[in-house]
């Protein structure tokens, strides 16, 4: 086991040939997928999944989204190294915006740190320190191209990480990890999270990484369905539609079909629920998906409120929907992959994954 640092390393840099090229900088108007980066299609690509890591492994701490807690993140790092991890910080991991005050420095530089931590063929996992806001605004600033090159690493993160989960999953076809931000309250103070997390890293094959129940799961429609997860946090859901790393409106654009959608959000009022899976529907995003596991709603309003959104703007949809699955923001935070096939039983309240999102 390798010793634990009292702080965060700094992360070394890359090598410098082309393949570890830098992330775009200047000015970007959004656009549609450029040469090379086109959306690859279903997860069934071929791509390998990433292996799981082992005693030694080298992992990179990046914050792609909002500005960061150093102390909560020296904490993450800290348990990550006391599980034998070589835990590399990135360079702006820890900086701010000079004038966005909620950012973690500027979009091109939290844009290289992500893309030369998935080029450094060192590096065999990229740990997102926090969510907050932020993420949208650097993925048109990535190498999609050289990302796609490279073998597949495990990417993990939740909240503003969702615009990234989607990203991955539909530029690389490759499968990641919903899990608690390394550098958030809840990685830090959840006994719960930090186990969960290194199941899905260390140990994927065990039993209970592999079926995810919760007790008093509302079946707000029963039955079974089988599919490849997908999904987050909703408002980043909703506001990646149509985008070029999300998902396509219209009866042509696939959006969720054929896949079991996780929905997750917080502090948004019952009406904007209602608004933003209004828009999914009108976009006829949800078309075809085949069943939908509901997480927390913290800071949503009334519970049984929330659960009055969900019926009316859910259950007419013809699939299974299961309310309670114990994701999100709030404890105990469970990692869950996304980009793998998966049965949900809502009658039962249990999700089963086929295989994980870690070889």
């Amino acid at each position: 086991m390798s010793p634990e640092p009292s702080v965060p390393q700094a992360l070394r840099p890359p090598p410098e040939p082309a393949q570890a090229g830098r992330a775009r900088s200047g000015p970007l108007e959004p656009g549609p997928a450029r040469p090379g980066q086109a959306h690859p299609g279903p997860l069934t690509a071929g791509r390998p999944r990433p292996p799981r890591l082992r005693d030694g492994s080298r992992v990179a701490v990046v914050a792609p989204s909002g500005r960061t807690d150093p102390g909560l993140v020296a904490g993450g790092c800290r348990l990550l190294s006391a599980w034998g991890l070589d835990v590399q910080i990135a360079p702006h991991a820890l900086a701010s915006h000079g004038d966005l005050g909620y950012l973690a420095a500027g979009d091109a530089d939290r844009a290289d740190d992500l893309q030369r931590a998935w080029l450094d063929p060192g590096i065999e996992a990229v740990l997102c320190a926090r969510g907050g806001y932020g993420a949208q605004r650097i993925v048109d600033r990535l190498d999609w191209a050289a990302m796609a090159a490279v073998p597949p690493k495990i990417f993990t993160g939740f909240s503003d990480i969702t615009a990234l989960h989607e990203a991955f999953a539909l530029r690389l076809g490759v499968p990641t990890l919903h899990a608690p931000n390394v550098g958030g309250d809840s990685f830090t103070s959840l006994a719960e999270a930090q186990q969960g997390l290194r199941r899905a890293l260390f140990e994927p094959d065990r039993p209970d990484a592999r079926v995810l129940a919760w007790d008093g799961a509302d079946r707000l429609v029963p039955g079974r369905a089988a599919g490849r997860t997908a999904g987050g946090n909703l408002s980043l859901l909703a506001a990646g539609l149509a985008t070029p790393d999300g998902r396509q409106a219209g009866p042509s654009g696939g959006g969720f079909a054929g896949c079991i959608l996780l929905l997750e959000d917080v502090r948004e009022d019952c009406y904007r629920l209602d608004r933003m899976l209004t828009q999914l529907l009108r976009a006829r995003a949800l078309d075809g998906v085949q069943g939908i596991a509901l997480g927390s709603w913290t800071d949503c309003g009334a519970p049984e409120a929330v659960r009055q959104v969900m019926q009316d703007r859910l259950g007419g949809l013809g699939v299974p929907v299961a309310r309670g699955l114990p994701f999100g923001h709030t404890a105990p935070q469970p990692t869950v992959p996304l980009g793998v096939p998966a049965e949900l039983d809502a009658g039962q309240g249990t999700m089963t994954f086929a295989e994980h999102a870690v070889a």
